[in-house]
This record gives C-alpha cells, sequence and structure tokens, in this order.
C-alpha cells in the first residue's frame, strides 16, 4: 500500500513527524528573558530556514541520490527505519520537547540551532519530505500540493510559536510530551507502511 498522498493524509504525516506543538516548549527555553520583538524574530527565522532546509529536500534530495546511484526504494527503507526510531524516542524515551530543551545553551544562533533544526526540520523531516515527493510515485502537481501542505504545517508551527506563552500555558510540558508520544505512534505507522512498499520496489514484487 502506497503512502496517501491526499491532502488529509499528508497533512497528518508531516503535522507527525514535524510535530508542531512540541517545538513549543523548546521555543519557550531558547528564548526565556528575550523582549517580544526578539522572540517574533527567533519564530520567523527559525520557521524560514526549516522552510529552506525542507524545501531543499524535496527539489534536490532525489537529485543527489541519483548521482551517488542509490535507489529511491532503498532510501525509502532506511527512511522508514530511521523514522521508526525517531517514532520509538518520542514514544518511548524523552519526548521531543525534553530532549531538545536539553539542547539550549547561550552564546550561539538559538533561531538556527535547536529551533530550526532539529527542532522543526528534523532529519525525519526531511526524509518524509524526500519520500512524499518521489519524482516516480508523484506528478509534479502531487508534489506542489505536498510542498503546500508543508508550508501550511510550518505556517502553523510559527503561530504556535508566536503564541508559545499561551498554548504552554494551556497544555504544560506534560501535555506536549503527550502530544508528541501520539505523534510518534502515528509517524510509526507510517515509517512501517514506508519500509513495506520500499521492500516491494526494491525487489519488485
Amino acid at each position: 500500500m502506497e503512502i496517501p498522498h491526499d491532502i488529509i493524509n499528508t497533512f497528518v504525516f508531516l503535522i507527525a513527524v514535524i510535530d508542531p506543538i512540541g517545538s513549543v516548549p523548546v521555543f519557550i527555553a531558547v528564548t526565556r528573558g528575550y523582549e517580544e520583538r526578539e522572540k517574533w524574530s527567533v519564530a520567523v527565522r527559525a520557521t524560514v530556514v526549516a522552510a529552506t532546509i525542507l524545501i531543499f529536500f524535496i527539489f534536490v534530495g532525489e537529485f543527489l541520490l541519483d548521482a551517488i546511484n542509490v535507489p529511491l526504494s532503498a532510501f525509502q527503507i532506511a527512511g522508514g527505519i530511521v523514522l521508526f526510531l525517531f517514532a520509538l524516542t518520542m514514544i518511548f524515551g524523552e519526548s521531543k520537547p525534553d530532549e531538545e530543551i536539553k539542547m539550549v545553551s547561550s552564546g550561539k544562533d538559538t533561531a538556527i540551532f535547536p529551533m530550526a533544526v532539529p527542532s522543526i526540520a528534523s532529519p525525519g523531516a526531511m526524509m518524509a519530505v524526500v519520500i512524499l515527493t518521489e519524482n516516480k510515485r508523484y506528478t509534479l502537481m502531487d508534489q506542489m500540493v505536498t510542498t503546500t501542505v508543508m508550508l501550511v504545517v510550518l505556517l502553523i508551527t510559527f503561530g504556535l510559536l508566536v503564541l508559545a506563552r499561551f498554548v504552554h500555558r494551556w497544555i504544560g510540558d506534560s501535555g506536549a510530551s503527550i502530544v508528541s508520544r501520539v505523534m510518534g505512534l502515528i509517524l510509526a505507522s507510517v515509517a512501517v507502511d514506508a519500509v513495506l512498499e520500499g521492500t516491494k520496489l526494491y525487489f519488485d514484487l
């Protein structure tokens, strides 16, 4: 069974792998003591950088694989395995917010690290957008739809970052952790499907 490519399923998939709510506690930790204008600047830069990275992987990722003679089916299997391991850390390990808050350190451009990477544009998200825009499986229109949906998810992420104080007051760290684990469960099922599909394509079953 192919990874479903209708808008709703793509949206849910990208919400799970990007995990906008999971970025809220990270953003709060990163911007603690900042003025409102500085917080806005960090949110804008983090979202723009994450969007740039993911769009780069959408347009260039498959060409890089072709250049080193790696079939996309093999990448799909590897990507599915990595996504599955990433999902397991979200479910059983430290939740995404807890893990990434530990990366916060002073004296660095926190809009880039850890906000843009790996909080928003995680390795799992990079692999996901490549899998969802495979040239042989999806038309140019499909790929544009996926890119648009991804940008909508990033816009939602930006909105949650801007409203981080209110969102965090409403759900708290524990709420963000629960959401992250639920998203991990969804991501794990999608990852398994990606491995099965990649195996079928690789062995021409």
